[in-house]
């Protein structure tokens, strides 16, 4: 949620900032300005009317004491009463509708985000590894999994329907080896703190993080009286673990990692990506979470994006570091930092990983607050995030990027002790038919 008090003082560069975006909020924050001259109307009324319904009732406890009749005093008091029931009304509708509008709006892009409207006028800041030459014709994963006897979308659509997959076999113990490698890495060497949340967040939690009400059509919601969800992603528990908290700020920054698996409905329909492991209705992930102080955040962002970029270097992985423009990055995010991995299957470089820096946006919509030394005037801390990285695209990038001729496929070295010492997958041998 953006600052009420830019959005009253500084209404031109907010709308110039969130012009940038290319989403056409203009129409929001007119409403929001109109709000709030609402509200700033109400405000004088409502306390004129209960500072006269105090003096009423003090004047009614004298006439009384001095045994006068009060009765003209107590049908006052009644009228300011009543008057301050309609403003209260008023308020509360005004207050309401201002929140309403208030969570529709994106944060703002930090200064150094460049200005661009689709991922085309992306920046790559750095890049990685070399791609692999191959002297056969690669072939995708979807293809590789399946004749290597570890992937089966098949019979994963008879248990769920389309976008889903079941691994098996060394497929299973793949994705195993690259979640502890993972957690491994960020807690021994990045000093992480492991956290294993639950699977289900409150429409609260979702609304912290800014998922809801604006990505509500991408969640699966439990049906029945509950009030969850399907997490979309770790980021959803791990940034409301402090929810409505006030931190000590001489603790910060704290850095929290989890798995969990995700879950997001993924409507539409995006060329390849409705093909193999790329774009899942189900998927594993390995989150990244900060708490910072505004001054730190920048260098906990620089630090957050190193640390997710240090997986894909100890599996070899060819990867770059992508500056997101202002009209390509996520709703909360004031900053955004995309590592995509090369896949042979698309030639070309896909997401992996997403790290942002949301600044006090999600602390504010959250009610994240920290006092510095431990003291004072409480602030809305700073709040970041990044995959570190997401399992099912890492296990994709490796197949596809580490298939041979005969069809196998090696094992990174670094996960190989994840994998009671196994150095390649080989094809499955062909099944008896029945």
């Amino acid at each position: 949620m953006l600052d009420p008090v830019l959005l009253r003082t500084r209404l031109d560069e907010v709308r110039t900032r969130l012009g940038t975006r290319g989403n056409g909020f203009g129409g929001d924050l007119d409403r929001l300005v109109e709000l709030d001259v609402e509200r700033r109307a109400i405000l004088p009324v409502l306390e004129t009317a209960r500072h006269a319904r105090k003096d009423v009732g003090e004047r009614i406890a004298r006439a009384r004491r001095a045994g006068e009749s009060a009765d003209d005093l107590v049908k006052a008091g009644q009228e300011h009463a009543a008057a301050i029931k309609e403003q209260e009304t008023k308020l509360e509708s005004v207050e309401a509708e201002r929140s309403a509008w208030a969570l529709k709006l994106p944060n703002l892009p930090h200064e150094s985000v460049p200005v661009g409207s689709s991922e085309a006028d992306n920046v790559e800041v750095r890049a990685h590894g070399e791609r692999p030459g191959f002297e056969f014709e690669p072939r995708p994963h979807w293809e590789i999994g399946p004749a290597l006897g570890i992937l089966d979308f098949e019979r994963a659509a008879k248990l769920a329907g389309a976008r889903f997959a079941v691994l098996t076999g060394a497929g299973a113990r793949l994705a195993r080896a690259l979640i502890n490698f993972m957690l491994d890495l960020h807690t021994s060497e990045h000093g992480y703190t492991e956290v294993e949340p639950p699977f289900l967040a409150s429409s609260e939690a979702l609304t912290g993080t800014g998922n809801l009400p604006k990505f509500e059509a991408d969640l699966f919601k439990i049906a029945g009286q509950w009030d969850l969800y399907l997490i979309p992603t770790a980021e959803v528990p791990l940034c409301n673990l402090h929810r409505d908290e006030i931190l000590d700020g001489r603790t910060l920054p704290v850095w929290y990692v989890a798995y969990t698996p995700c879950f997001r409905s993924e409507a539409g329909s995006y060329g390849k990506d409705v093909r193999g492991l790329i774009r899942q209705h189900q998927f594993d992930k390995v989150e990244l979470v900060a708490y910072a102080t505004p001054e730190t955040s920048w260098d906990v962002h620089e630090a957050l994006t190193r640390h997710a970029e240090e997986v894909l270097k100890r599996l070899g992985l060819p990867y770059r570091t992508m500056l997101l423009c202002t009209g390509d990055m996520g709703f909360a995010a004031s900053k955004t930092y995309d590592l995509e991995v090369w896949l042979p299957s698309y030639g070309a470089y896909r997401e992996i990983s997403s790290c942002s820096n949301t600044e006090a946006f999600q602390a504010r919509r959250g009610g994240i607050r920290f006092r510095r030394d431990g003291r004072g005037k409480p602030e809305h801390a700073h709040t970041l995030n990044g995959s570190g990285v997401a399992v099912g695209r890492a296990l994709v990038a490796i197949l596809e990027n580490y298939q041979q001729r005969d069809g196998s496929v090696l094992i990174p070295d670094v996960l190989r002790p994840y994998m009671q010492g196994r150095e390649i997958i080989e094809p499955a041998a062909p099944q008896a038919k029945r």
